[in-house]
């Protein structure tokens, strides 16, 4: 097999575009044991993820984890699943439509817009091969994790280099590590609860929930503990939350080791032992719903709370399609075009140049 990927025919005339490729986790195709499971078994090899000597975890993922957890696994899925697919597919996709909308209409010119899944399809070596194919050869990678860890935004940037060590003619290649402080992000998180409260009334507590991390990977170096207390202070401030009124946590913890704590359910289990009439929970480190939030928190976060003996538990939807975290996303890609976008640009100049270059290189010879 030969080193270098084959590059796309060649075309005198194609213009020059540039790409946006955002990069979400992913989903198995389907809430089966059998879509699941090659999926788990993508995400928990990966070195990034789990970081165990490759022999041993090798027999633990394949002798044990593979066998037990994907029929388990696959019946959350089918809780939340809906019709036209896995909420985090539906929302990355909403995304990304609405997003290309949106830079179309500020920057006046065609940009190329494109998902993909870091782990089960669309993967992210097709999607640049496809976005090559149609020209792109200035590449904005913007991984959908608004706090970097080295787990998530690390691992979809390995995947977009992997890719690139094989390419022939790579594009010129940019990509954005984190928005956890971004003006915009933070004013669409706290719309978002505003809106919310608006509807539904205030709680007594709000519980900003993120995705937690082995405790060692903070001991490492990773910034990502610290981003996500930042972001939750941030939050807290802007919708004028004493001490008392917000708690910061962090779910998902995966085996025996310690991780990020407070632990999310043991904070909730507390509040409901406490007799706290009214939680709210947010879950800032997800811009789309997905398992994490819709059944880890909406469903079983619920069931910890109420039955420690807590009154009433409300989950407040990911940013999801919200106009505003659009326009803040928005904001932060067109941020970092700068001296990508021709100002000057119109169809018929790019029409001509391209007719030009075709004619000069039939003149020389070339194939069309």
């Amino acid at each position: 097999m030969p080193y270098y990927l084959p590059e796309p025919p060649f075309k005198h005339d194609q213009p020059a575009r540039v790409g946006i490729l955002l990069i979400n986790l992913g989903t198995p195709e389907a809430p089966t044991a059998a879509a699941v499971r090659p999926y788990l078994k993508e995400f928990l090899w990966d070195r990034r993820v789990v970081e165990i000597p490759r022999a041993v975890w090798w027999l633990i993922l394949n002798g044990i984890i593979l066998n037990t957890r994907p029929a388990k696994s696959a019946e959350k899925y089918a809780a939340i699943w809906r019709p036209e697919g896995s909420p985090l597919q539906v929302y990355t996709e909403r995304m990304t439509k609405l997003l290309k909308g949106s830079l179309g209409e500020r920057l006046g010119q065609p940009v190329l817009v494109d998902y993909a899944m870091r782990y089960g399809r669309p993967s992210v070596a097709e999607k640049i091969q496809a976005m090559k194919a149609q020209g792109v050869d200035r590449l904005l990678v913007v991984p959908l994790y608004p706090h970097y860890a080295a787990s998530s935004t690390g691992s979809a940037l390995d995947a977009v280099w992997e890719h690139l060590l094989h390419t022939r003619n790579p594009p010129e290649t940019r990509s954005i590590k984190h928005f956890h402080d971004h003006p915009g992000y933070l004013g669409a998180l706290r719309q978002s609860v505003e809106a919310y409260w608006a509807e539904h009334g205030r709680p007594d507590v709000l519980v900003m929930s993120f995705h937690g991390t082995p405790r060692r990977s903070l001991d490492l170096g990773d910034p990502y503990h610290c981003e996500c207390r930042k972001t939750g202070r941030l939050l807290a401030e802007a919708l004028g939350l004493a001490p008392e009124q917000f708690r910061i946590s962090f779910q998902s913890r995966f085996g025996r080791a310690e991780w990020l704590q407070p632990y999310t359910a043991a904070t909730l289990e507390e509040l409901g032992r406490g007799k706290t009439g009214r939680v709210d929970v947010i879950c800032p480190g997800f811009v789309a719903d997905c398992l994490e939030t819709l059944e880890e928190i909406a469903m079983e976060g619920k069931t910890t709370f109420l039955n420690a003996g807590g009154g009433e538990f409300r989950y407040i939807p990911a940013l999801n399609d919200r106009p505003l975290w659009i326009n803040a996303l928005t904001d932060l890609v067109q941020s970092h075009l700068g001296g990508w976008i021709d100002e000057n640009w119109s169809e018929t100049v790019e029409y001509q140049e391209g007719q030009s270059r075709l004619q000069q290189a039939s003149a020389l010879g070339a194939k069309k």
